[in-house]
C-alpha cells in the first residue's frame, strides 16, 4: 500500500476552494504529510501566512522538518477544534482548510493500531501523547456504551452481539490487538458483506470514539467561523457520512434560511453567516484510479458574509 501513501485528496478542488490571496493568511487545520499545506503555500507571496496545526505529533515533526526555515509559516501541535486558541489565529484567517478521519501514514503504520489488516497493539489514537487508547476503552466500558459505539459511529448492525463477544473476551484476557479484535469480531458475525472484512466498521466506529471526532469537527467549525475574516472561505473534505452530514448542515444552519419541516412551524433562521460555495463535490474518476483511499471522498466550501 505504500504507493498511496501521502497523495492527498481532491488537491486542486480544495485548494481552489479557498481561493488563495498572495498575501492571505490561512490555515491548515489537518496537516497529515503537507499536501494541501504545501499547495497553498505555492500561492503565497512573501507577506502571505500559513498556519499548520495536527494532533498527531508525529505529522508536527514532519511539518516542522519540511518548513523550518520558511519564516512565512507557523506550527502548532494540538486539535483544529482549539484553532480560536491559538494567538496566530487572533487576527483573522482568508482561509481555513480541514481534510478529516484519518491520515494514510496513520492507516499504513501499523503500530498506531488503526487497521486490521496488520497485527499491532490496539491504539488508534491521533494524539498518542494524551487520552485513553482502543484497548483501554474496551477494557472498561460496559457493554451497553460498546454497542452504542459501534451503532452510532460505524452504524454496525450486530452491534449489540459484538459487544456481547467482546464483554465475553476480555472476562478472559484483555483484548490488547489489532488481529484478537479482528478475528473475534469476524468469529462473531461471519463475512456477510463481500469485498469487505466484518471488523471494518467497529474499527471506524472506535477510531471516531477514541479520538472524539464527530466533536472536534462541530467545534472546529464553530471556531473556524468566528475567526474567518469576512470573504474568508472554508475549505473541507470528509470521508465519513456522519462528518459530511455534519459539514453540511453547519453551512445550512448559518445560511440565513428558515429552518423547519412539514411537520412542524418554521424555526427561525440564524443571521446569514455564510453561503455555500457551489455544491458538494466529489473526486474525479482519474483520482480514483490513482488513490482508491479517495472513494468516499466529499468536499464542500463555503464563504463568510458580512
Amino acid at each position: 500500500m505504500a504507493e498511496l501513501r501521502h497523495i492527498p485528496v481532491m488537491l486542486g478542488e480544495a485548494v481552489e476552494g479557498l481561493a488563495v490571496q498572495a498575501g492571505g493568511r490561512y490555515l491548515d487545520g489537518t496537516f497529515g504529510r503537507g499536501g494541501h499545506a504545501r499547495a497553498v503555500l505555492s500561492r503565497l507571496g512573501p507577506d502571505g501566512r500559513l498556519l499548520l496545526m495536527d494532533r498527531d505529533p508525529a505529522a508536527v515533526a514532519a511539518a516542522r522538518e519540511a518548513f523550518a526555515d520558511d519564516a512565512r509559516v507557523s506550527i502548532r501541535h494540538g486539535n483544529f477544534a482549539d484553532l480560536a486558541e491559538w494567538d496566530e489565529t487572533a487576527a483573522g484567517l482568508d482561509g481555513v482548510l480541514l481534510d478529516l478521519g484519518v491520515s494514510s501514514p496513520q492507516l499504513d503504520e501499523a503500530a498506531r493500531g488503526f487497521s486490521f489488516m496488520a497485527d499491532a497493539p490496539l491504539d488508534m489514537r491521533m494524539d498518542t501523547t494524551q487520552g485513553e487508547s482502543a484497548a483501554q476503552f474496551l477494557a472498561r466500558a460496559d457493554e451497553h456504551e460498546i454497542a452504542d459505539v459501534l451503532w452510532t459511529f460505524g452504524e454496525e448492525r450486530f452491534s449489540r452481539k459484538i459487544a456481547r463477544a467482546i464483554v465475553a473476551r476480555r472476562a478472559e484476557a484483555p483484548i490488547a490487538r489489532t488481529g484478537e479484535l479482528a478475528a473475534l469480531i469476524e468469529r462473531t458475525i461471519g463475512r456477510r458483506e463481500p469485498g469487505k472484512h466484518p471488523a471494518t466498521r467497529s474499527f471506524q466506529a472506535l477510531r471516531i470514539r477514541v479520538n472524539g471526532e464527530l466533536d472536534a469537527v462541530q467545534r472546529g467549525l464553530d471556531a473556524a467561523l468566528e475567526r474567518l475574516k469576512v470573504g474568508g472561505r472554508l475549505s473541507v473534505i470528509s470521508f465519513h457520512s456522519l462528518e459530511d452530514r455534519a459539514v453540511k448542515h453547519f453551512i445550512r444552519d448559518h445560511s440565513g434560511r428558515v429552518q423547519g419541516s412539514r411537520r412542524g412551524p418554521p424555526v427561525a433562521a440564524k443571521p446569514a453567516r455564510l453561503a455555500a460555495v457551489g455544491k458538494a463535490r466529489f473526486p474525479s474518476e482519474q483520482e480514483l484510479a490513482v488513490n482508491p483511499r479517495a472513494r468516499s471522498a466529499v468536499l464542500r466550501v463555503a464563504e463568510k458574509l458580512a
